[in-house]
């Protein structure tokens, strides 16, 4: 038979076929697939190197917080090659990592990543929620851009690892209702040139102190002159709520049958210098539409809702479905979507399915619009005050003055769940031994 015989007809289905045969090469313990030589990676082969120089932890809200850039005394690190598989990985202290100027990372973007936080909850134990979750997304991620596949659960017991170790010193028990972010990385880290899989590769995961981006009252307070459509206009101050700029036509974040749905960096990078001019002008993100019926997709890196009722009276909470993988599958809009149907039920409706900016404005104009809000990792659950669309300013109500009704009641039920207040399979927790107990 011909190889041309046996591949599939269209790139949609080469790309799938290409994620599947990485994946059963490299984790066949996922698939069920043949034995593979290649070693897989295992987290009970951990080898830990205690940083004897450790770091003082910085206070809530300082600017050390607020420059994202301090990290946790240790880190987790695992190499991968198409000859030997994966190395036994290495829990060691945080620090530079070494490349080659030629990894193909830094030439042809083989990178992808996870975000997902650790919390201190007020019954003094620190818990991760749901990362079984990041832990599959990112196997998908890996494949899609090329790197080798690897058994969720053992990514999952290696992010268990460093914060049962770092956790008890960077989140103590005494500041409860705080959380740290959590970064798994892979790179494609072979040195050499050329439009090829990489050979080579490195995942690490850190530990990063953060902070709170959700407060309703906004990440901006601006009261300057600004450009929007070539327009001069005086913005105002700031009210609680996010503003939102919507995406003009000549812009793009995702398109069906691409990698929008993959936790890659080359979703994110051509984005940020039109987010930053966003910024400038006195919103807090783009709304990301698609097409010329201006589909309402994404929230700069957020998922994105909207709560209405039909002309018929019934209410819905609405967002973009997944089908066309321009979404990004979200934890946190999982969750949302999941909590409303079990608590809410009869109440509210879900609904995934393609709307664009034209139904939202004419729920809007009809009194039908009830409240948005953005969701995801960094954003947690922030309602949306107003959207800037084609020259004009389309006002969301905020029923409760810094929030919509169901926003404040899902981000207190996530927010319960993640700080122990109550008791649920998503809140997992996590056995500290601190530094004294691993070394």
């Amino acid at each position: 038979m011909s190889p041309s015989a046996v591949l599939p007809e269209t790139t949609s289905a080469l790309t799938k076929a290409g994620i599947k045969n990485t994946i059963n090469k490299t984790a066949p313990s996922v698939t069920n697939g043949a034995p593979s030589p290649l070693a897989e990676l295992d987290a009970s082969k951990l080898i830990y190197t205690q940083n004897l120089n450790p770091k003082a932890v910085p206070e809530p809200n300082s600017p050390e917080v607020w420059a994202q850039s301090t990290c946790t005394d240790h880190m987790i690190t695992a190499s991968w090659t198409a000859s030997s598989g994966w190395a036994a990985p290495h829990l060691l202290p945080y620090g530079p990592l070494s490349l080659m100027p030629i990894a193909s990372v830094l030439h042809y973007a083989t990178e992808c990543f996870e975000g997902l936080k650790l919390y201190r909850g007020f019954d003094g134990s620190l818990r991760l929620f749901r990362p079984d979750c990041n832990a599959r997304r990112m196997l998908g991620s890996a494949a899609r851009i090329s790197l080798p596949g690897f058994n969720p659960a053992e990514l999952e017991k290696l992010i268990m690892e460093l914060v049962s170790v770092d956790g008890e010193k960077w989140l103590p028990r005494s500041r409860p209702g705080h959380f740290l972010y959590l970064r798994p990385t892979m790179i494609g880290s072979h040195g050499a040139l050329g439009v090829q899989r990489p050979k080579e590769a490195l995942l690490f995961i850190v530990a990063c102190c953060f902070p709170p981006f959700d407060d309703p009252r906004g990440s901006i307070e601006t009261n300057h002159t600004a450009t929007v459509d070539s327009k001069m206009t005086t913005a105002p101050v700031k009210k609680p709520g996010l503003r939102l700029l919507a995406s003009a036509d000549d812009m793009v974040r995702a398109w069906p049958g691409g990698f929008g749905f993959a936790k890659v960096g080359a979703n994110y990078g051509p984005s940020l210098i039109a987010s930053a001019e966003a910024r400038e002008r006195g919103y807090d993100q783009i709304l990301w539409l698609f097409g010329e019926n201006c589909e309402v997709t994404e929230s700069g890196a957020s998922n994105f809702f909207v709560v209405w009722k039909t002309r018929e009276g019934k209410l819905q909470l609405v967002t973009a479905p997944l089908g066309d993988k321009i979404i990004l599958e979200g934890v946190t809009r999982r969750s949302v979507l999941e909590l409303v149907r079990q608590r809410l039920a009869g109440e509210v409706e879900c609904v995934e399915r393609k709307y664009t900016m034209a139904e939202v404005v004419e729920a809007s104009e009809e009194g039908r619009l009830v409240e948005a809000f953005a969701c995801g990792t960094a954003f947690f659950v922030s309602p949306v005050s107003e959207i800037h669309f084609r020259g004009k300013d389309l006002d969301i109500p905020l029923e409760h003055g810094v929030s919509g009704k169901y926003a404040a009641e899902i981000k207190t039920w996530l927010k319960d769940i993640m700080y122990g207040k109550e008791q649920h399979q998503w809140g997992v927790i996590v056995q500290e031994k601190g530094v004294t107990g691993a070394f």
